[in-house]
């Protein structure tokens, strides 16, 4: 089996269940944090929504510089809207599926660089970036994502099996 057949059950599975959640969040809190040294929502719901874009910059190059030197540092995305951010999202999630269909072994399995001001932050295999960088970084900032909804009274949706907020079996 391709290494990309055994990658795209799992990558479908995770955007479905962080759309719902990114579905959830509301227009009016964009500002709300928990912390000071927290994101904000609208923040915090705008990064989820661009890592899926990393997918394709893995697999346009050698390497991505984030703030390459002379050029100007990458903007980070805001939610603005709902429809804003499900745009951004549902953009992403299908170009990064396009470009896992299309990759072989040998391209999930050549090096990739992430690189600050012509630093590299980290090198690894395409596969491990897929994996760690993206994949499991969305998981992460979803599971944030749920805890600012529970804070905010806003039901949360079934993630791995039923929430409090949609029943249990």
């Amino acid at each position: 089996m391709a290494l990309r057949d055994a990658f795209l059950p799992e990558f479908d599975q995770e955007m479905a269940t962080t759309r719902k959640t990114l579905e959830r969040v509301p227009e009016d809190k964009t500002s709300w944090r928990p912390h000071d040294t927290s994101m904000a929502m609208g923040r915090l719901a705008g990064h989820i929504a661009e890592m899926t874009g990393f997918v394709s910059t893995t697999f346009s190059g050698s390497s991505f510089d984030f703030a390459a030197p002379g050029a100007p540092p990458t903007q980070p995305t805001v939610m603005t809207s709902r429809k804003q951010l499900l745009e951004i999202f549902d953009k992403n999630v299908a170009a990064a599926r396009a470009a896992i269909s299309k990759a072989s072994d040998e391209d999930l399995q050549k090096t990739w660089t992430l690189q600050s001001g012509g630093k590299t932050i980290f090198s690894m295999p395409r596969t491990d970036v897929l994996r760690s960088m993206i994949l499991n970084h969305i998981i992460h900032h979803r599971g944030q994502l749920s805890v600012y909804l529970r804070m905010n009274q806003v039901p949360v949706p079934s993630i791995y099996g039923p929430s409090g907020d949609e029943g249990r079996m």
